[in-house]
């Protein structure tokens, strides 16, 4: 197959009659659509009326299309569509601001963009503000399909590479990096990009084996995310089987969820291993037909615990958009190593890696390093993103030397184990000792107080930088009870990090500032932290930290 919709045409012809997509009971209330599920010929049905409007309007080859569909199945449809034309799609995040669609609008080029009536309106007036000639065309959100109105309107130009073949090097999708610590960057990404991680999980075996046309694959995780776009999506596209696609992650009615979709496979990222955990233990945790969780970020000391009481195993996995499939690691093979970090061993066939300090020298065994990898082979880049959309300074930047530099820290014991250390933006340097920001939230959100917890240098006269930790309490606490809280919160860190690691300031918040993946959106943190010692509400904690005695 050498693009995405000659996939998913494949698959349809041979299991017409199997599920494809199934929406719960939940994520059809939250969108006002028939819940149930759309088989696999019924989807077909409805993808190749659009391909051929999206043709007769004149979109094709080298043309991109916003999707500002959320999680809902016609996302699918207009994708395939697309893909088929040989154009791209651009997933627009529905909770993205005036500003930000500006940028995205600007910056991508699009078209044309397929969007819900709500949000018709913020798209043109960004669309004007950015001096953009985009069109839109508004889908009925009362349909499970929701299909547009009327026709698409015509391109402003003619397809820019109309006389250039569709295959797998053509682009597929545009995705946004998060954001997390600057600017979003495009990361263009070709069908290649997405037929390689489909073949790379369906062919994972060991405790990630799939079973071809049997499993059904739930994700809360927004499509406008490589791990929902690339790995949910095109496992099933690629194995047969059918896609859950959850409209967000409501931990209340998770299981409910799990269970009404007969789930075999659970994708999750970041806090919702804890915020299931949460929930008073029950008599039907384990009532549910789950095999495996697909993800990352599981908090070390909950991982176990979430296994044992859940009954299945959470597979920590690493990679990146700009990675896809050609550099994923994890730990699908035992010993996994629960609770450490460890994301598995890299496949030599496929990937080659490196741990370099800052000069590039690879570090020794169990030292941490910036994790640099790149395909095995005579094509280093293979399989990776293409490259950042009008950045090919940064593009050459990431990939200098021939390897490409990911920005996270981690380390490798002797049998070449990897385990995540943290982002490299996110090391926060005191007094000469590096240490982890997430090291320090894995310890705070084990206090009962915690309900999330988002830790971030803060500028110190003496020490170059100290330990601030953002905190956001299960439960309400009066101003008159945060010196007391901050007290316990660092004698907790103190008991199980060095002295030098606990926060030196705690400071109580409403609400972290997240992405729409649910990840902490450092550099937003980071201006907080800025600014937060000094408030009432950022309890000075410096002198609890004392080095103890010999």
């Amino acid at each position: 197959m050498s693009t995405v919709h000659a996939l998913f045409t494949r698959t349809a012809a041979r299991t017409p009659q199997a599920d494809f997509l199934f929406t719960e009971t939940v994520t059809g209330q939250a969108y006002g659509i028939e819940a149930g599920a759309i088989g696999w010929a019924q989807a077909a049905a409805q993808v190749e009326p659009l391909r051929q409007a999206y043709a007769a309007a004149g979109y094709g080859h080298g043309h991109r299309v916003g999707l500002l569909l959320e999680n809902r199945p016609s996302f699918f449809l207009h994708w395939f569509a697309l893909n088929a034309q040989g154009a791209s799609v651009v997933p627009i995040h529905a909770d993205l601001r005036a500003a930000e669609l500006r940028y995205l609008i600007e910056h991508s080029e699009i078209a044309l963009a397929v969007t819900l009536p709500s949000h018709q309106h913020a798209l043109q007036a960004a669309s004007a503000e950015a001096g953009s000639r985009l069109s839109t065309w508004a889908v009925d959100a009362a349909r499970s399909f929701a299909m547009p109105v009327g026709t698409p309107p015509s391109p402003p130009g003619a397809a820019p590479r109309a006389d250039t073949p569709i295959g797998e090097d053509t682009e597929c999708a545009l995705l946004y990096t998060s954001g997390t610590t600057g600017r979003p960057k495009g990361c263009v990404l070709a069908n290649r990009y997405f037929l390689d991680a489909g073949r790379w999980y369906a062919q994972l075996g060991h405790l990630c084996t799939v079973r071809p046309d049997r499993e059904r694959v739930i994700t809360p995780l927004p499509l406008t995310h490589m791990n929902a776009m690339a790995f949910s999506t095109m496992v099933v596209l690629t194995a047969g089987g059918c896609l859950i696609q959850l409209d967000r992650f409501h931990p209340a009615s998770w299981w409910r969820s799990v269970r009404e979709s007969r789930a075999t496979i659970v994708h999750y990222l970041g806090v919702m291993p804890a915020m299931l955990l949460s929930a008073p233990p029950s008599a039907g945790d384990r009532e549910h037909s789950v095999r495996i969780g697909f993800g990352a970020g599981v908090d070390r000391k909950l991982h176990a615990v979430f296994e044992a009481r859940f009954g299945f195993p959470l597979l920590e996995a690493w990679a990146m958009t700009e990675s896809g499939s050609a550099a994923c690691v994890m730990a699908h093979r035992e010993p996994r190593h629960v609770g450490t970090g460890c994301f598995g061993r890299a496949d030599a066939a496929a990937m080659q890696w490196r741990l370099v300090d800052d000069a590039g020298i690879d570090v020794a065994t169990s030292q941490p390093g910036e994790l640099w990898v790149r395909a095995s082979g005579t094509d280093p880049r293979r399989g990776f993103f293409s490259g950042y959309l009008k950045d090919q300074a940064a593009t050459e930047e990431a990939w200098a030397g021939g390897w490409f530099h990911t920005g996270d820290i981690a380390r490798a014991d002797g049998e070449g184990n990897l385990y995540f250390v943290d982002r490299k933006k996110n090391v926060i340097r005191r007094s000469g000792e590096n240490i982890s920001a997430v090291e320090v939230e894995s310890v705070l959100n084990q206090h009962p107080l915690v309900q999330a917890s988002a830790v971030a240098a803060t500028p110190d006269a003496m020490r170059g930088d100290e330990v601030l930790a953002c905190i956001v309490t299960r439960q309400p606490l009066p101003p008159g009870e945060r010196e007391a809280a901050a007290r316990a919160l660092v004698e907790h860190a103190l008991a199980q990090l060095s002295y030098f690691k606990a926060p030196g300031y705690v400071a109580f918040v409403d609400a972290l500032p997240l992405t729409p993946s649910q990840k902490i959106q450092r550099g937003e943190l980071k201006a907080m932290a800025l600014q937060l010692p000094g408030q009432p509400h950022c309890i000075d904690t410096r002198a609890l930290k004392r080095r103890p005695a010999a």
